[in-house]
């Protein structure tokens, strides 16, 4: 696979991502703590059957840091439709993980014209209950101060941690770990907080705007033992949407990571179905 290193000059923030493969376009959105190489195990794959446009979102991955960015699902959404203005994409399928399926489901939402197709990993949802002490915890002073120290923790507790997104700790790999610590910095976090403080009030505005997506080509997968955004939120969200939903037993909240081959193999062939 030939996969190359680009950047964008979105807004005046300079954007990473990598490019492969030919025919119509797949822009993937990675999840909260996270960048482009998440997708590692999936692209050389989707590569065959799409032009994989693979981002590190604002202030994560290779893309340029910036204080005080709007960290809102809306001002996300409208970043990513500013990026695909920028490489030339009029219309693309959108590929996306948790936090970065809500910023796929809010794309579609707001520039229903750039969207064709939705493939969605157990997208961050209105109905989903899990987390919502976490979250309420870092909106905290206490919170505040714990995320700040992240970055310089032991590579021992991210090792701990990101297994626990696996529903079969022994499928995680350092190469994966990698591409959710890679690049994480102080920037990261001050934005990642400012996406918390916005959590509950972007859900609501993505909650009023789901009807807009009824009807539209979305393929969900989930994993049967997701801790983070948990598979009931998603049964929710697929009888909203008359979406189409995949369930691997067994597996976690990175189902493309821990089951690549399965999930290739679904996303390949729904993207080639009319």
């Amino acid at each position: 696979m030939y996969l190359q290193d680009e950047t964008a000059l979105v807004d005046g923030v300079r954007v990473h991502y990598t490019l492969s493969g030919s025919g119509p376009a797949l822009v993937m959105l990675h999840g909260l703590v996270g960048s482009a190489r998440n997708w590692d195990m999936n692209v050389e794959s989707l590569s065959r059957v799409r032009t994989v446009y693979a981002l590190d979102l604002a202030n994560m991955g290779e893309s340029e840091r910036v204080l005080d960015l709007d960290p809102s699902l809306a001002a996300s959404a409208d970043r990513i439709a500013a990026f695909m203005e920028t490489v030339g994409l009029g219309r693309a399928d959108i590929a996306g993980h948790s936090h970065g399926g809500a910023i796929a489901m809010m794309l579609a939402a707001r520039h229903p014209e750039r969207v064709g197709k939705l493939v969605l990993f157990a997208p961050a949802n209105p109905y989903c209950e899990e987390g919502r002490r976490l979250i309420a915890f870092y909106n905290s002073r206490a919170g505040g101060v714990l995320a700040r120290l992240i970055p310089s923790m032991p590579r021992l507790v991210h090792d701990v941690a990101h297994k626990r997104m696996y529903g079969n700790p022994r499928r995680a790999t350092d190469a994966a770990l990698e591409g959710y610590t890679r690049g994480l910095n102080g920037e990261s976090i001050l934005h990642i907080l400012g996406i918390m403080r916005h959590w509950w009030a972007d859900m609501a505005v993505l909650r009023s705007r789901l009807v807009e997506l009824v009807g539209r080509p979305v393929l969900l997968i989930w994993g049967e033992r997701d801790l983070a955004v948990g598979l009931k939120s998603g049964r929710r969200l697929a009888e909203k949407l008359g979406a189409r939903l995949v369930v691997l037993p067994g597996v976690g909240h990175l189902p493309f990571a821990e089951m690549p081959e399965a999930c290739n193999a679904e996303v390949g062939a729904w993207l080639l179905a009319r």
